[in-house]
């Protein structure tokens, strides 16, 4: 399938009208796991050491104790003996740091996320506009890529084209000869 501008905008707008009518999710809810990776034990019985929580998320145990001395990961309870002890709770919150990384938000800007959470429901309006203005980067970004499609399918119709039919241009535009697009 070859998304267009006008395709995308019309998944941009449908995704729009089911945000506009789906219910506020509470926070309890499991709004952030993802069906692909689910809890590997019943709340009550999650208690994962770092090893788990690195083999389950694909995460290193390096980059999860960073994530905690940067403030990125909410306080994570400790055995009796010092160890790190994760719930599905905690695996929640990494399924979502990891969306975030995706869309290249900036690890300063996730900390300022997780501080808000932290905070509590009065900064809903910071956690909003800050994932409002992610979300439009990442729009931004997908257009960009979208363009770049663009322009690999139209090079691999001339590629193709071009083992058919002889006499279209076999050079390179940046090799002398322009190629219109």
């Amino acid at each position: 399938m070859t998304l267009t501008r006008e395709s995308t905008v019309e998944i941009v707008e449908a995704v729009e009208a089911v945000e506009a009518v789906a219910p506020e999710l509470e926070p309890e809810e499991n709004a952030c796991a993802t069906a692909e990776r689910p809890h590997p034990r019943p709340d009550g019985q999650d208690r994962y050491t770092i090893s788990e929580v690195a083999a389950h998320t694909g995460l290193s145990v390096h980059t999860l104790r960073w994530y905690e001395r940067i403030g990125l990961m909410p306080h994570v309870d400790r055995s009796h003996t010092g160890q790190r002890r994760y719930t599905n709770r905690d695996l929640e919150w990494l399924g979502l740091v990891g969306k975030l990384r995706l869309t290249g938000m900036a690890v300063a800007d996730m900390v300022r996320y997780a501080d808000l959470v932290r905070e509590g429901d009065h900064t809903y309006p910071q956690r909003r506009a800050l994932l409002e203005t992610t979300r439009r980067d990442v729009l931004s970004r997908i257009a960009e890529l979208q363009d770049a499609l663009g322009v690999l399918d139209f090079k691999i119709t001339l590629y193709t084209d071009a083992s058919q039919v002889s006499d279209l241009p076999t050079r390179e535009p940046h090799e002398g000869t322009e190629v219109s697009a």
